[in-house]
C-alpha cells in the first residue's frame, strides 16, 4: 500500500484543524486515515473491530508505523476525529476519496461482488443456479456504515447518541 498510495498530502490539508501548542499531542492524522483505509480495504465495518484487528495484526501495525509496544488509537478516538474534528467540512470525505482513488488507479481496489438468493419459495440448494450482480458502493456508504456501528455501540453501552 505504501508503494502505491501517497499519504503525504494529508498533513497540509488538515494542519488548520490542529493546534500545535495547545492541549495534549494529537494522534498523527495520517495514522487515522491509514486506519480507516485498512478498514475499508479489508471490509472491517466497525471502528471497535478495526482497533482489535490492528492490536493483533503485525502487518497492520507495520503499515501504520506502530511498534509492538505502541498503543493503538482507541476506537473512540478514531470515531471522534472522523465525526467531530472534520464536522461541517468535506475535508474527511475528500481525503478518504483521494486515498481510495489512488488505490483504484493502481488496481488495488475494484468492484465488490454480492451474491444473494432471494426466492420466496422452498429453497432448492442448487449451487449452479444463482444470480451474480455487481453492486456499486461508494466511500460515503462505508463512512455511513461506520456511523451506524458507532450509534449501535453507544446504544448497547447505554450512552447518549
Amino acid at each position: 500500500m505504501d508503494k502505491y498510495i501517497d499519504f503525504s498530502f494529508i498533513d497540509e490539508i488538515v494542519r488548520p484543524l490542529y493546534c500545535a501548542d495547545n492541549g495534549r499531542p494529537a494522534i498523527d492524522p495520517v495514522i487515522l486515515f491509514k486506519m480507516i483505509f485498512l478498514g475499508y480495504f479489508y471490509g472491517i465495518r466497525s471502528e471497535r473491530q478495526l482497533e482489535r484487528e490492528i492490536q493483533t495484526n503485525l502487518a497492520y501495525r507495520w503499515f501504520l508505523g506502530l511498534g509492538l509496544g505502541d498503543k493503538v488509537p482507541d476506537h473512540t478516538t478514531i470515531s471522534w476525529n472522523r465525526r467531530t474534528r472534520f464536522k461541517d467540512t468535506t475535508i474527511f470525505q475528500d481525503i478518504f476519496d483521494e486515498i481510495v482513488l489512488q488505490g483504484i488507479s493502481h488496481r488495488m481496489i475494484g468492484g465488490r461482488v454480492l451474491v444473494t438468493d432471494s426466492t420466496h419459495v422452498k429453497a432448492n440448494a442448487n449451487k449452479h443456479q444463482y444470480t451474480k450482480q455487481q453492486v456499486l458502493q461508494n466511500t460515503k456508504d462505508y463512512i455511513d456504515e461506520l456511523n451506524t456501528a458507532v450509534a449501535e455501540d453507544r446504544k448497547e453501552h447505554g450512552k447518549k447518541p
